[in-house]
């Protein structure tokens, strides 16, 4: 038997790479039945008479998954923000955020196209790359300038970041993931859409999950995030996914504090001293809303 990793699937068909090349196979047929649904990422066993007629026999535990888009195994993140066109959004980056923390994946932060803005919005958005750095990410701006050659500072650093990783890149849709992977490979050729001035957004151009081989790792283009949902997760788990909350919750004085209206917090006391920012702190009450009304529909 042999093993190796689902690098992309389509059509009911999974391709499974190992030092020996790449192998398409089919699913056990036994899957549906122990509801196993194999995953761009998963590490399998599998049998393969030639390159094209393969079965996969058994998939190992997974450290992680993602539900949209779907796959497993994944190091870290690249959230690729824009600065405008679409407009930079704090609310929807920390919602991507607590999704990628939830799932103990590394985020690194990259907003784009900062080239289109005016000075005053690019101290604004600076301002921002000087808060989430505090908090301990990795914040990277890049131009359509720097989205044009691989050897600017700005993509010499992304590709550091993802050698020797498992990559997601995601994002919202027309902010520029595809035109990042074919600056960071140009022979992948990704389509890409510009952004439809009367709608403001782009159009998704990827339609399936494959990890691709990328400066020394491997990178995940998939499709554009059209939601984020809190279904799966708990009242007393949010607070874990906001580092600068995790980091004293466990000083609060009751066991389970939502940190809301609870006396003796020690996160409301970090907000006070200045050590939660604010915009932050108003975005863990938005989600754990969400979260609440969640619970409540199912």
């Amino acid at each position: 038997m042999a093993t190796g990793m689902i690098v992309k699937a389509l059509s009911g068909f999974y391709y499974v790479q190992n030092e020996d090349g790449i192998f398409q196979c089919r699913g056990r047929g036994n899957f549906r039945k122990r509801k196993i649904k194999p995953l761009v990422g998963d590490e399998v066993e599998f049998e393969a008479e030639n390159r094209t007629d393969g079965y996969i026999l058994d998939v190992f535990d997974r450290k992680n998954e993602l539900v949209r888009p779907p796959i497993s195994n994944i190091d870290q993140a690249l959230l690729v923000f824009s600065a405008k066109e679409p407009d930079f959004s704090p609310l929807l980056l920390d919602r991507f955020l607590v999704h990628i923390e939830a799932n103990n994946i590394k985020p690194v932060i990259i907003i784009s196209k900062v080239d289109l803005l005016l000075p005053n919005e690019l101290a604004e958005i600076k301002e921002y790359q000087k808060q989430y750095e505090a908090i301990g990410y990795t914040v990277i701006l890049t131009t359509n300038q720097n989205q044009s050659s691989n050897q600017t500072n700005e993509m010499v650093e992304i590709l550091s970041c993802i050698k020797d990783q498992v990559t997601v890149i995601a994002g919202q849709s027309g902010v520029g993931k595809s035109s990042l992977l074919n600056v960071l490979k140009p022979e992948l050729e990704i389509e890409t859409n510009q952004i439809s001035s009367h709608l403001g957004r782009g159009k998704h151009t990827t339609r399936h999950v494959e990890l691709l081989s990328v400066g020394g790792g491997l990178i995940a283009d998939t499709p554009g995030f059209s939601s984020l949902d809190f279904i799966e997760m708990e009242l007393e788990d949010l607070s874990s996914c906001f580092p600068e909350m995790a980091s004293v919750h466990n000083l609060c004085k009751f066991r389970g504090c939502t940190h809301t209206s609870e006396p003796k917090c020690a996160v409301k006391e970090a907000l006070v001293q200045g050590e939660i920012d604010n915009g932050r702190y108003e975005h863990y009450l938005v989600f754990l809303d969400e979260i609440k009304n969640t619970k409540r529909r199912y």
